[in-house]
């Protein structure tokens, strides 16, 4: 069960990763949780910094998960964490942002990239998530402690300004690539060391202090206990991807072979090394909707591994019906397709029932599945982010 921190415990809590720390119950901003966890952090805003001038004692990052134009996320098996500045709206240049945020993500990944070492100009990033609770309306979840890059990343990666248009008008933002560092606990005493100006006091965490002196991250990696995903989990959690899954369905409910090629197109959009080769027709089809390759090792010299997709436009859940799920003998035809040293590949707009999805992974067979709320995650995450959006896509994309 979630840890949580009740409001009037906050001032002396420690950070745990995943805790989850109550507002008031009010819903004031005065009853916010992040300034009394971290005194001088502010209320308000996704940047907020601690300290005067350009060194900054520490900066916490709130994400509300709710931003469709920038998502924020978090990769919880390899500890990657995607952050978007604070640049959201047309008529400012980059940096000219109310809360300083993107000149902030400027200075610390120019550090990070220097020829001399300043990472001692660097300073430590916590990561918070809103997380309402029932007795705390503004409550947020501890995600962990952050540093700017990841392992691997080239220094022209990890911080990208990005094109985004509203309303006729352009305007960029900065992604930016951060590591969730291996810190299950940020303790009192360090917290109070950092507001005097200390990061590398004597209850500074091992791999921050690590990380600070080598530059090695030490990621925090969370492989999961199961491998099989619930319905909920399948199904979309927000409304605005409700919404585009279910106008993805109307749109193609009636016309499966339009489909077979936006699956093939949704997958492609999930990484740039996924090659589709044909859309296959209906009647020779062998099982097989689209087959394709996915490409490994150096851009110049790849190797492919050969797959078999399988589109399955069924019903979502919606208006108090329960979803059309994908059962056993779906999948086991897709299975039956796949030839030695392929994978498969199965997208629904609807879910995958538990039997399936147990028996495919009990029998460790190489099959993703892309189900109704990863299409309308991808889709958002390719820019549309709106159930018009996603029509005018669709229209122009599919329609026969």
């Amino acid at each position: 069960m979630t840890r949580l921190y009740s409001h009037s415990e906050l001032d002396s809590a420690d950070l745990l990763v995943d805790a989850v720390y109550e507002s008031s119950g009010d819903g004031g901003l005065a009853g916010e949780p992040i300034s009394k966890i971290l005194p001088g952090s502010g209320n308000m805003g996704g940047f907020r910094d601690a300290g005067r001038g350009s060194r900054k004692n520490f900066v916490v990052l709130f994400s509300t998960g709710e931003d469709k134009d920038w998502p924020d996320s978090l990769d919880l098996t390899n500890g990657k964490f995607v952050y978007y500045g604070d640049n959201k709206t047309p008529g400012h240049e980059l940096h000219h942002t109310v809360r300083g945020g993107n000149k902030i993500l400027r200075s610390v990944f120019a550090s990070l990239h220097s020829e001399k070492n300043k990472r001692c100009e660097i300073p430590p990033f916590f990561v918070f998530k809103k997380n309402p609770t029932r007795n705390g309306p503004r409550s947020v979840q501890f995600k962990g402690l952050a540093v700017p890059g990841f392992p691997g990343l080239a220094a022209t990666e990890d911080l990208v300004a990005v094109w985004k248009s509203t309303e006729s008008q352009r305007f960029q933002n900065y992604r930016a690539i951060f590591t969730m560092l291996d810190v299950a606990t940020v303790a009192r005493p360090w917290i109070a060391e950092l507001s005097s100006g200390n990061n590398l006091g004597p209850n500074a965490p091992a791999a921050w202090r690590s990380w600070q002196t080598t530059g090695r991250y030490a990621p925090l990696r969370a492989n999961p206990t199961i491998s099989i995903r619930s319905i909920d989990q399948q199904t979309p959690d927000t409304s605005i991807k409700r919404e585009i899954l279910l106008q993805v369905w109307k749109f193609f409910k009636g016309a499966p072979l339009s489909f077979e090629v936006f699956a093939a197109r949704i997958f492609q959009m999930t990484d740039s090394r996924v090659i589709v080769d044909e859309i296959t027709r209906g009647s020779v089809d062998g099982g097989r909707d689209a087959i394709g390759r996915y490409a490994l090792g150096l851009a110049d010299d790849p190797i492919y591994a050969d797959f078999a997709l399988e589109a399955k436009c069924y019903r979502p859940a919606q208006a108090g019906l329960d979803a059309h799920s994908v059962g056993v003998k779906e999948v086991a035809r897709l299975i039956s397709r796949i030839r030695h040293r392929q994978f498969g590949v199965l997208v629904t707009t609807s879910v995958v029932a538990r039997q399936a999805y147990q028996e495919v992974r009990d029998d460790r067979h190489p099959i993703v599945f892309i189900t109704g709320t990863d299409i309308a995650s991808i889709l958002i995450k390719n820019g549309f982010n709106t159930p018009e959006s996603v029509l005018v896509f669709l229209q122009n994309q599919f329609s026969q």
